[in-house]
């Protein structure tokens, strides 16, 4: 491999400020959802009895945590983006920069929607300057921002 040129991707990692204005799209747009549907329909899981009753010990478990779980695994393990990251030009990738499937979406999924700040401050402090939560690292996937502009060859016309 001596002297082969290797050709090198630039990948744009996503600011936090970026992550957090997405992430709060997406848990505004599903929090009414939620609203809605538990509106209608009562509670969506039981309350969990192990637990003092009260919104700070069930967080976690909460109605909203379960479907920002599902909603994120699906959206980011088949698109590479949740609403708010196609708000804001982000998206779930691999390393690489690559796709990634739904396993790994439900993992890095699983520490925003359930152990947030847990997550983040192990990001912060453990892996300085990666740009990654803890779930991040354990899915091996990163967030970059995407590039909008024209493919290679192509340029785009814009009315008016």
């Amino acid at each position: 491999m001596e002297g082969q040129d290797v050709e090198v991707r630039e990948l744009r990692i996503a600011s936090w400020e970026r992550r957090l204005a997405a992430w709060l799209i997406d848990i505004i747009l599903v929090g009414v959802l939620v609203d809605l549907i538990v509106g209608m329909t009562g509670p969506l899981t039981p309350v969990v009895p192990w637990l003092p009753p009260g919104p700070a010990f069930q967080w976690g478990f909460s109605d909203g945590a379960l479907v920002l779980f599902a909603y994120w695994t699906v959206l980011e393990g088949t698109r590479g983006q949740s609403l708010g990251k196609m708000a804001l030009s982000l998206k779930v990738t691999g390393k690489k920069g690559e796709e990634i499937d739904l396993p790994r979406a439900a993992i890095q999924s699983f520490g925003k929607a359930f152990l947030l700040p847990l997550d983040c401050l192990i990001g912060w402090i453990a892996m300085r300057g990666s740009g990654q939560r803890l779930f991040n690292r354990l899915s091996e996937t990163i967030v970059i921002h995407v590039n909008e502009s024209a493919p290679e060859g192509v340029r785009y016309v814009r009315p008016g």
